[in-house]
């Protein structure tokens, strides 16, 4: 074994290199203080985890290594972004939710075709899949407009608390499409869901006709949680599309259906409407530009924190969307929600978690 002399060393030293191989951000660092002592380093000589440069090494490893809790802040940031672009949606009240979506396809085109041109992905996709690309479009710019015309029609709180069931209606569609497992557990949240939903729309035919007699808006709250579920159950669909193309396909390329067929979508919609129009306040464009953005920024976080952090905690943390829609009602919109919809919104919240903390246990088996 030859010696490294005082000369290597204080190159080595000088040069910055790490006397040892350090572990990668996942592992743990137990193993690789042990792996060091039993190998030699690439001097020739053996390394001691005990010795001043082992121990150098093992500081550098583990400021390498990711935050604790990241991934989380990640999903929280996510969520506040989110809510704050419902508020602004729910703010631009002059202006059809159809012409809101237009403007965020439009937003969010201008930053995908720069990423599709960089990462040479093209704009078609792998001919066997062109076809859920579109589904994927189609689907995913429709469960877009509905949640935008939701937030228009009822309460911040209500239309996100319902497109919160999203979930259950993901696990029926992909038992039915994708074959895949649907246990009682599964059914218990679905029951969970429903009756959440049916507490925050109060049908009179079980609460009785004095609900809708006592609520002058009532006709108009059913409409928007209608069209929130209908958000709900078209969002399932859209994810039942990205398991059948999992990755197969760029994320990128996956989005850029999304934004193109929705931007065509908005303006025919909008032209048989007739409800193209800019707005006339300035205040509202500014809105326009930052629901843009919060959105993009809300995918970025979200898709950033998958990275890091496993999809368990991730859809936990997600739920901080209905704690931040109850207070953003009640800071600027001075509506106090009911009784019924802190009831349903329970319900839906336990649903939920209770199927991501399921599907956690199982990914960690």
């Amino acid at each position: 074994m030859r010696p490294l002399d005082d000369t290597g060393a204080a190159k080595r030293q000088e040069s910055g290199l790490p006397l040892m191989d350090i572990p990668s951000p996942g592992s743990r660092l137990e193993p690789a203080a042990a792996e060091v002592v039993e190998t030699p380093g690439p001097g020739g000589y053996w390394q001691c985890p005990s010795s001043p440069c082992g121990s150098r090494a093992k500081q550098e490893a583990e400021k390498k290594a990711p935050c604790p809790g990241l991934g989380l802040f990640y999903t929280l940031l996510s969520a506040f972004l989110f809510s704050v672009g419902s508020l602004f949606v729910k703010k631009v009240q002059d202006i059809h939710a159809v012409e809101i979506s237009a403007f965020r396809c439009v937003f969010q085109m201008l930053i995908i075709i720069p990423c599709l041109i960089y990462r040479k992905t093209g704009f078609i996709g792998p001919k066997g899949q062109r076809i859920y690309l579109l589904l994927r479009g189609v689907l995913g710019s429709n469960a877009m407009i509905l949640l935008y015309y939701a937030y228009q029609l009822t309460s911040l709180a209500d239309a996100t608390v319902i497109s919160f069931s999203c979930p259950v209606f993901t696990s029926i569609i992909a038992c039915i499409f994708l074959k895949e497992k649907y246990s009682p557990w599964d059914a218990l949240f679905t029951a969970f869901t429903i009756t959440g939903v049916i507490l925050i729309v109060r049908p009179p035919f079980l609460f009785g006709s004095e609900v809708a007699e006592t609520d002058k808006d009532y006709s108009v709250h059913v409409k928007g949680a209608l069209v929130a579920l209908a958000h709900a159950v078209f969002a399932a669909m859209t994810l039942v599309i990205l398991r059948k193309i999992g990755t197969s396909v760029d994320y990128m390329l996956s989005i850029w259906y999304y934004v193109i067929i929705g931007l065509i979508e908005c303006v025919i919609v909008l032209s048989i409407l007739g409800e193209w129009r800019l707005p006339h306040c300035g205040l509202d464009r500014l809105f326009l530009i930052l629901i843009g953005m919060f959105g993009l920024g809300g995918q970025m976080f979200l898709a950033k924190a998958l990275q890091i952090e496993k999809a368990g905690p991730v859809a936990l943390m997600k739920t901080m969307d209905v704690v931040f829609a109850f207070i953003f009602q009640i800071i600027f919109f001075n509506d106090m929600p009911s009784w019924w919809t802190v009831g349903g919104s329970l319900c839906v919240i336990a649903s939920s978690t209770g199927a991501a903390i399921r599907k956690w246990c199982h990914s960690t088996k």
